[in-house]
């Protein structure tokens, strides 16, 4: 059997991490710059939030406005940061940068603003918020997520290896062979449990009728959390380990499979968590990060599932779709 397919999606380069920091200190260099021009024009304290109507409703001082807004603006852009270095992927990373960019400059267009209304001010409670600055801060949020979605550059795509290069195990003609994996994830059992228990209280205490979607929830987050994958001349099946066999989660057909790898997945950075997770051209049962059965399916869409020796699954599995295209002429 050949090395298996390792097709990870490609990565950030360092470019784009800088393109993805630079709104966020942009934004912190002009709030120091517009503080700088008004500093001396400031009430004590500033009006700092309003109501619906434009009327100040809420007031802060000045130290701990500006320590405010400094502390939201690095930790929202170190949480974007933390996504490209987590290994977000490539094709999605310039939405990324596109939301970091209209992140920080409506965040930073807003906070200059509140300091330049509040200028020459002598009693913060008649400062007033003019409706036209909220669109105005909603328009520079899409024209700064426009700007970044630009200098993130076009979206780049997955490479995977040609047809055919995938590894196929050695099946003799009229052999048959079966391949089966268990994966769990404790943590979805432990969601699960915490659900059900909650449900259980809240019937008990409340109403059953009440508590119902917690019950409901807990039992579907307990059956996927512990799940058997399985390949054979049928396709891939994967069924819960708590439910009877024939109650199967997924079932993938050898004439859907266009071709089966695998590689290494990371939960969080690819899909967002763990669970059934959908995605633009694929999904997958994510349980955990680390090994996985990567399947091209013949729409153009990928299926992938994380599991132990998923190698040896999509070899069996290669070898077994390639057997079912010959006997139709395929």
């Amino acid at each position: 059997m050949k090395s298996a397919l390792r097709s990870a999606p490609p990565s950030i380069g360092p470019l784009r991490t800088w393109i993805a920091a630079l709104p966020f200190v942009a934004v912190i260099a002009a709030l120091a710059a517009v503080y700088t021009s008004v500093s001396g024009r400031l009430p004590e304290p500033l009006a700092t939030h309003f109501e619906a109507d434009g009327q100040a409703n809420g007031f802060s001082s000045t130290h701990g406005f500006l320590t405010g807004c400094l502390v939201l603006l690095l930790v929202v852009g170190t949480g974007f940061g933390l996504l490209i270095q987590l290994r977000v992927p490539a094709t999605g990373a310039h939405w990324l940068i596109a939301g970091g960019y209209a992140t920080a400059a409506g965040f930073g267009f807003a906070f200059c603003l509140t300091l330049l209304d509040n200028a020459d001010v002598t009693d913060a409670s008649a400062v007033r918020l003019p409706l036209w600055q909220v669109a105005a801060v909603l328009a520079v949020a899409l024209v700064a997520g426009a700007l970044g979605r630009l200098l993130a550059g076009p979206a780049l795509r997955p490479q995977h290896p040609a047809f055919g290069e995938a590894p196929r195990l050695d099946l003799p003609a009229g052999m048959s062979a079966g391949w089966s994996r268990t994966i769990s994830s404790p943590p979805l059992v432990a969601l699960g449990v915490v659900l059900l228990g909650a449900g259980l209280v809240v019937g008990i205490l409340i109403d059953w009728l009440t508590s119902a979607s917690l019950l409901v929830g807990g039992a579907v987050v307990v059956a996927v959390s512990s799940v058997r994958v399985t390949v054979d001349r049928r396709g891939l099946s994967i069924a819960s380990t708590l439910l009877p066999y024939r109650i199967r989660f997924r079932h993938i057909p050898l004439d859907r499979v266009a071709e089966a790898g695998s590689r290494q997945i990371a939960a969080l950075a690819e899909f967002g968590g763990w669970g059934y997770r959908v995605r633009a051209g694929r999904s997958g049962l994510v349980l955990r990060s680390g090994e996985g059965i990567v399947l091209r399916l013949t729409n153009g869409r990928e299926f992938v599932v994380t599991v132990d020796d998923a190698a040896t699954a999509a070899a069996l599995l290669n070898a077994y779709a390639d057997r079912a295209r010959s006997r139709q002429g395929g």
